[in-house]
């Protein structure tokens, strides 16, 4: 007997179905069934898993997906062919779109109007008048569902389902309702149920299934549960036979809309390239970046991917038009058409980066591009890539938000009865013993290990991690098509305004050749452009990435004394640390040394050999001169996944594709384990070569620490240059450099008081917050740090700007201020507090006393901000103490006294060691 479950719910239905899609379609091959259909609600999020699974195990997948009417009961439809599955595509997405993220709803008429290359499916029993207009959409393709759950009301509903097919004159169709891929899930499918409702299991009662009988079930056992039904049984691989739908269908194409008239993708590319090259190159192009250009785009066009080049580039010209600063970063650094293009600023001919990294026939993957944008501008990017492509045509990727470590405890505990108490200790305890917590351990935590409920919340929490929670949107990822985006995949609002997302993720869409860029946002870029402005109008000087003098000596000397806070990526106490040892001198030093202070290198042991070896403790050797060739640059100790790959092919005899593989196994989130298989071929491939096997198994330690997080050499290369840049502005200009980083906030690694005290140790002057002087944004006056208006916490930006541009020359008193900025009560209240109001009326308790003395600050009062008493009083001052609390209260710094230096007597009669 066959048959083929139609109806079928995964973890992608959020908080309904109990199974993985991959352990669904797993279960469908081992139990013999001859068809699937994944039908979450409402979306197709899981489709491509479960595709994957479905190729690996020979299983046939039928796309579908369960609908919400909004004048009808759940209607489940499945894609027959192409047109069928852009429809169920456009349904999806109209029913997400016209409702706030996590709703979801479709008019029948909707659906009828896209019926074509669909069938449908009427789950369970309903009106006839409520289903007679949606069956006469779909003539020949629609049927009404059958299932036993083997519990009250079966018979009731059979016999109304039965009806209703012969009123209507459609088939009666089998299926289970599937919500587990086996019983044992059950427990799991409860708990879901309890947490989506909000209530504990206890309290769940007939909102839980009476049992676990929607699960997949085997031809056999469905053919003994429908025994008097064998033709409705039938049918369901009848309509399986139907559906031919299928994602290797699926033709992505880049948007091309700009071309100019009579030039392909590739032809433009090319022009666009060489105009590139003639202003990197101004003194002539050199032959190997010509050779390198000329492979890269017979690549690029082979693989074409011209448009996926075109439309970035398009996008980094919008974003320096409007002097937005920018840059790519990544595996992109290993194109020398990214550096023509000006996507990149890293030469990867001249640095010897490996362009298999980034591109590859053999894998024929789409690239990666990331590009970095100031991150307070990146909205501006962001829309000009939707206003232009328009919303049916580009989409942010998404990311699944998952059940991890603690919350699923908690989540867990709380549904299945647990005191909030027992909650917190038992997450606890189990975020340090993972899910694997002994009796002693509950005994310790007050827990009985005796206790079911507690036992119970364990395994439960265990199955519950990975489990997909909510949709959330991914940092950068953009997909951009030239034909409808709703044809391809479904989009749906995200929650922050102007955003959609389409429903995969990056793996997703990879698995199906989509393409998508990474518009990502960097702070330091955004104080960096501050800081060029800053420069500009007090000193006349035009700066820019590319400008900014290299191989500065002051720079490197700088750097080597470890005085980088503020700096990018160099700027932890770990890279402060590592700075005197390794004592860079130029570039290529930083590259390194910010490649160092990763879980990589230093848990494959690659940071004290090269060390060592720097600075002379230990010899430079190299098994050969093609080894010589790749690891010189490193002194021998491979610090780079590129190094990885190169080694691979040239010790081991790997092919590009089998290198690129062990590239992307270091790179997996479950690395240790997936670079394994690579052990035996590598060692092998290297003893066969000549190399040692000693020093082939060396060599493989060293890649086993990239599985815990290494950077590709083109990557740390393109964040060297953002680390020198702002290493020479904070060495040359280290007050503009300051302010820059205090507009840009929050950002970095140091909290503002931190940056004020080390600007202030380089002897620049630092003014206090002052409303007849500070802009909104902190400024310069005569060398010196203005602290800005914005520092002031509680004090919103617009009536900071207008105390900015009311001032209109200066202010006459508190009164005053208030009148002209508009200034509410509780606003004025921070200014006084922060001694912002110094300069009008002295001090801040005498600034206080002078706001409430004022009349109403009611918008639209006739006496606003007018003084109603004009009695004097002598208060008296906030002593010291007092005015570094009101500091570090409202400014967050204090430019005064450091704390500490009010605790120093007190430290010193108790016998304090000081730092020095």
């Amino acid at each position: 007997m066959s048959y083929a479950e139609l109806v079928c719910r995964s973890h992608f239905s959020f908080l309904h179905g109990a199974s993985h899609p991959e352990e669904l379609v797993a279960s469908a091959a081992r139990l013999g069934l001859s068809a699937l259909a994944l039908t979450d609600r409402d979306g197709l999020y899981g489709v491509v898993k479960a595709h994957l699974a479905a190729k690996e195990h020979g299983v046939k997948l039928l796309l579908g997906a369960e609908l919400t009417l909004e004048d009808g009961p759940p209607v489940v439809v499945y894609a027959r062919n192409a047109e069928g599955y852009a429809n169920l595509c456009r349904l999806v997405s109209h029913g997400r779109m016209t409702h706030p993220k996590g709703e979801a709803g479709v008019p029948w008429r909707k659906v009828a109007e896209h019926a074509s290359g669909l069938l449908a499916l009427l789950p369970g029993p309903a009106a006839l008048e409520a289903v007679a207009p949606l069956a006469e959409a779909f003539p020949g393709g629609f049927h009404v569902g059958l299932s036993r759950s083997l519990s009250a009301g079966d018979a009731a509903r059979e016999a109304r389902a039965e009806a209703l097919a012969r009123a209507l004159g459609v088939p009666l169709v089998v299926h289970n309702d599937v919500h587990t891929h086996h019983r044992d899930r059950q427990p799991l499918q409860d708990v879901l149920t309890s947490i989506r409702h909000g209530v504990t299991v206890d309290q769940a009662g007939t909102r839980l299934f009476p049992n676990a009988e929607r699960t997949l079930k085997s031809p056999g056992d469905m053919a003994r549960l429908f025994a008097d039904r064998p033709d409705a049984l039938a049918r369901t691989v009848e309509l399986a036979s139907r559906c031919e739908a299928t994602l290797d269908a699926l033709h992505y194409r880049f948007p091309e809309e700009d071309l100019p008239e009579g030039r392909t993708a590739d032809q433009h590319l090319r022009v666009l390239t060489e105009e590139g090259l003639r202003t990197r190159y101004p003194g002539g192009v050199p032959p190997a970046v010509t050779k390198q250009i000329d492979h890269e785009l017979r690549l690029i066009a082979a693989l074409d991917f011209a448009g996926y080049f075109l439309s970035l580039w398009d996008i980094v010209m919008f974003a320096r038009g409007r002097g937005i600063l920018c840059q790519g970063r990544g595996s992109a650094a290993n194109s020398a058409v990214c550096y023509a293009l000006g996507i990149t600023a890293i030469d990867p001919v001249r640095m010897g980066l490996l362009f298999e990294r980034f591109l590859s026939m053999e894998r024929k993957e789409p690239p990666d591009i990331d590009v970095d944008f100031e991150h307070e501008r990146r909205e501006e990017v962001l829309q000009y890539v939707y206003e232009k492509h328009g919303r049916r045509h580009a989409g942010m990727v998404c990311e699944v938000i998952c059940y991890r470590g603690r919350l699923a405890l908690r989540e867990a505990g709380k549904a299945l009865g647990l005191s909030l108490d027992q909650v917190d200790r038992l997450s606890r305890v189990a975020s340090s013993h993972g899910f694997q917590v002994t009796p002693d351990v509950l005994l310790e935590a007050g827990l009985s290990p005796t206790d079911g409920r507690v036992l119970r919340t364990l395994s439960v929490a265990k199955e519950l991690e990975g489990v997909p929670r909510h949709l959330s949107i991914h940092v950068g990822g953009f997909v951009m098509t030239r034909e409808p985006l709703v044809d391809l995949v479904p989009v749906e609002n995200a929650a922050m305004p102007g955003r959609t997302v389409i429903q995969w993720e990056k793996d997703d869409i990879n698995a199906v050749g989509l393409l998508k860029v990474d518009l990502l946002a960097l702070g330091m870029l955004t104080a960096l452009s501050r800081c060029f402005a800053l420069i500009q109008k007090h000193y006349g000087r035009e700066l820019s990435l590319a400008t900014v003098p290299p191989e500065d000596p002051k720079v490197y000397d700088m750097l080597c004394e470890a005085d980088t806070v503020g700096v990018f990526q160099i700027e932890s106490r770990a890279q402060m640390n590592m700075l005197p040892r390794l004592r860079p001198r130029e570039f290529y030093d930083l590259v390194v040394q910010i490649a160092l202070i990763r879980p990589g290198p230093i848990v494959g042991n690659m940071v004290h050999p090269y060390l060592r070896r720097r600075h002379g403790q230990e010899p430079v050797t190299y098994p050969s001169d093609e080894v010589r060739g790749i690891l010189q640059k490193t002194l021998g100790v491979p610090l780079f996944q590129e190094q990885a790959m190169r080694l691979a092919m040239v010790a081991a005899g790997f092919s590009a594709g089998e290198a690129d593989g062990l590239r992307r196994a270091l790179s997996h989130k479950q690395a240790e384990a997936r670079i394994l298989p690579y052990r035996g071929r590598f060692v092998g491939g290297c003893e066969a070569k000549g190399y040692s096997r000693q020093q082939a198994e060396e060599w493989f330690d060293h890649f086993r620490g990239f599985a815990h997080y290494g950077f590709p050499e083109s990557h740390s290369a393109s964040f060297a240059l953002i680390a020198y840049a702002s290493s020479w502005l904070k060495c040359h200009y280290p007050a503009a450099f300051t302010a820059a980083l205090l507009n840009s906030q929050p950002m970095g690694f140091y909290a503002p008081h931190t940056l004020v005290a080390d600007v202030q140790r380089h002897g620049v002057e630092v003014r206090p917050v002052d409303v007849r002087r500070s802009n909104w944004d902190c400024t310069l006056e005569d060398g010196a740090v203005r602290l800005g208006l914005r520092m002031v916490r509680g004090l919103g930006e617009s009536s900071g700007r207008a105390v900015e541009s009311a001032r209109r020359g200066d202010y006459a008193s508190v009164g005053d201020l208030a009148r002209r900025a508009r200034i509410p009560r509780h606003e004025l209240t921070r200014l006084a507090l922060s001694g912002a109001l110094a300069s009008l009326c002295g001090a801040r308790r005498q600034a206080l006393w002078e706001i409430q003395a004022l009349g109403p600050l009611d918008a639209d009062d006739l006496f606003f901000g007018m003084s109603m008493d004009g009695t004097a009083v002598e208060l008296p001052p906030m002593g010291v103490q007092e005015r570094v609390v009101a500091d570090y209260d409202t400014v967050g710094l204090s430019l005064e006294k450091h704390p500490l230096e009010l605790l120093r007597p007190t430290l010193k009669r108790m016998g304090a060691v000081t730092a020095a």
